[in-house]
């Protein structure tokens, strides 16, 4: 796991003390050494900032082939690649290193761009072909690892995180669209925050010649259409579905256990978690360490579900209690390492639980992120199923059932579960044919964002359907026509929430942060694949969540957990606690002059929202806790990159 630079400039030389900048700015993703290449005739450069965890040795970065034709640097793990190097070592290839970075070198020597089909893990890489004037960077299939970039006059500038473009020279500057879209539902998967800064989406790479560039998709998730899912049904029954379910998730977590350092699990009292530290320790020899987050309000902490966890799978159990203080005091770090806004500061814990894992000598975990996005998690999926494929229900069946979801997921409701007054979303029916729940949710959370909005900026946006601009970059015709309702709202929430959001402020960055590398076994995607072709069912059962993964995971469960709903992943909020650290910090700053520098939120309407929390019921003021976080976050961005409009 490392830290990225490239720069490709048509004219004129690399900087070099450009390049040192950009690597140094993002060290926090590998303190273990940093290294820098610059081209002959200085049109190309290649920064890597290491975290040494395969081949500690010889594994530096930018790695050249054979005749030096070929550089690459990359960020992020390649599984199975021994056997890979096996393959390409009996074709001739000549390794410099053995790290397992190397070999999408000589795939690409071999098949260029095609090489990426071969790869099985969580990467971004660059790579510089000399012979063809090629640049080519690539990003895994689901977005694990971050890959930004920016061309400025006739440079491209390529990097792990934004902040290493701006210490290039990249203008740090709020994209106006990108913010509004993200308030309205999610910013695009190839946009950032900031003006001029793109992603590489996920699942696709970036190729650059001079005078040209391009996004090619190399991989997508493909779910079958419904007709032909219920003709396979009969080939299948259930017992076969669990047993590739658990063939396969099993490899998955054991092939993510090769490192050259220890390896550690990130456990919660949540299936996904559990299931992959049940797994691991059939594969480890020693106690694995199990690191839990806990909180000192009762419906948010899951400490006693994750330790009966622990002690069943033999492990050694880390509790982390977080205080409202301590998230108060290393919020903005947290922000500014994620580079967007957050409504909840469940973020700012994972932050404190990476710092913990690094106290305690370790580099790698095991986390379960992209669970609830194969197997329809989230209380938004039931509530999918509930309404879209009722398989001939009564009406007053479905309707107990989607009452008796909202009673059993009161701390979802509002960001998961849509409540209030949400938009007709007119365009979306048009295009889908239904409304997925959680777009119904952002739309809701739209309207309330709306209110805080400065007139100005309401009205430059006032005729935007964000939902329109939304799916009018989603493959429609290709990738939800025909397919089951479930399966297109896993779908958006993939290509949108999970890359943008959870994989992000909820994994990588504050992992990185603390130079720790997270694995994600559920999106291998092997693992995917097998999850993508079972019918809705296994999935969604009645009011039963992952129904495959309970099943294919119950031998290494505890009952707890076999037969617990989901419950999301949040903090408590900051209203919850009006004498505490972390309202405290909201006073401050949105009574400070940040909340009127930043360019969005009317300072009137965030202050009186504000001054009106002591008035509201435990619920309501959760729901303003939301808001106001999300302006307080958007504040310390603004100050921390000194962002320009």
């Amino acid at each position: 796991m490392c830290g990225i630079v490239a720069i490709f400039s048509e004219r004129g030389p690399v900087s070099a003390e450009t390049l040192r900048r950009a690597t140094q700015r993002i060290v926090h993703r590998g303190p273990d050494g940093q290294r820098h290449w610059i081209a002959s005739d200085g049109r190309v450069g290649l920064g890597h900032a290491r975290l040494s965890i395969i081949d500690l040795v010889t594994g530096d970065q930018p790695i050249a082939n054979e005749d030096e034709t070929l550089r690459i640097v990359a960020n992020g793990e390649f599984y199975e690649f021994e056997a890979i190097r096996r393959e390409l070592e009996q074709r001739g290839h000549r390794f410099r290193t053995r790290s397992d970075s190397e070999i999408a070198l000589h795939l690409y020597e071999e098949a260029g761009s095609h090489a990426l089909s071969r790869l099985r893990g969580e990467f971004a890489f660059v790579i510089w072909d000399e012979p063809n004037q090629t640049l080519l960077a690539a990003r895994d299939r689901f977005g694990v690892k971050p890959l930004y970039w920016a061309r400025v006059g006739e440079t491209l500038y390529l990097a792990s995180e934004a902040k290493a473009l701006f210490a290039a020279g990249v203008p740090a500057r709020w994209d106006a669209e990108s913010f509004y879209q993200s308030i309205a539902i999610q910013f695009d998967e190839d946009r950032s925050m900031f003006a001029g800064v793109s992603q590489v989406p996920p699942g696709c790479f970036l190729l650059a010649t001079p005078g040209h560039q391009q996004i090619v998709r190399y991989w997508d998730v493909n779910y079958p259409l419904q007709s032909a899912a219920e003709s396979d049904q009969s080939e299948c029954d259930d017992r076969q579905h669990v047993e590739r379910m658990r063939a396969a998730l099993d490899e998955a977590v054991r092939i993510r256990l090769r490192a050259d350092v220890p390896v550690g699990c990130y456990l919660s009292g949540g299936i996904d978690s559990c299931a992959i530290l049940g797994f691991a320790s059939r594969h480890h020899a020693e106690p694995i360490k199990a690191f839990t987050l806990c909180f000192d309000t009762a419906m948010y902490n899951e400490e006693a579900v994750a330790r009966e966890m622990a002690e069943a799978a033999g492990a050694e159990f880390y509790p982390l209690s977080v205080t409202q203080e301590m998230l108060a005091d290393h919020f903005a770090d947290a922000v500014e390492h994620a580079e967007i806004p957050t409504a909840n500061p469940h973020g700012v814990a994972k932050y404190l639980l990476s710092e913990l894992v690094r106290e305690r000598g370790y580099k790698v975990v095991l986390t379960g992120e992209g669970s609830d996005e194969m197997l329809g998690g989230y209380a938004h999926f039931r509530r999918d199923m509930l309404l879209y494929n009722s398989q001939n229900q009564d009406p007053e069946s479905v309707n107990r059932l989607l009452r008796e979801l909202e009673e059993a997921n009161e701390v979802s409701r509002g960001l998961l579960l849509p409540t209030g007054n949400a938009e007709p979303l007119e365009s979306v029916k048009t295009t889908l044919g239904f409304v997925p729940s959680w777009l119904e949710t952002r739309s809701a959370n739209g309207v309330r964002y709306r209110r805080l909005l400065r007139p100005e900026f309401c009205r430059a946006f006032e005729q935007r359907d964000a939902f329109r601009v939304f799916l009018n970059r989603i493959d429609v015709a290709g990738q939800l026509a025909g397919r089951e309702p479930v399966h297109q709202s896993l779908y958006l929430w993939t290509r949108s929430m999970l890359p943008n959001y959870l994989l992000n402020f909820l994994g990588d960055r504050m992992e990185m942060a603390h130079s720790i590398e997270g694995r994600v076994p559920f999106l291998d995607h092997h693992l995917v694949e097998t999850i993508r072709d079972m019918p809705v069912r296994m999935k969604i059962r009645g009011m039963t969540e992952k129904y495959v993964l309970r099943e294919a995971a119950r031998e290494v469960l505890t009952e707890t957990v076999y037969r617990r709903q989901k419950h999301p992943f949040l903090a408590p909020p900051a209203g919850l606690q009006m004498d505490g650290r972390l309202f405290e910090l909201m006073q401050d700053t949105l009574r400070g002059p940040a909340l009127k520098n930043q360019p969005f939120y009317d300072p009137q309407a965030v202050l009186g929202l504000l001054d009106r929390m002591k008035d509201l019921d435990d619920r309501k003021r959760s729901g303003a806790s939301y808001l106001l976080t999300n302006v307080m976050s958007t504040c310390i961005l603004h100050e921390r990159y000194a962002l320009q409009s």
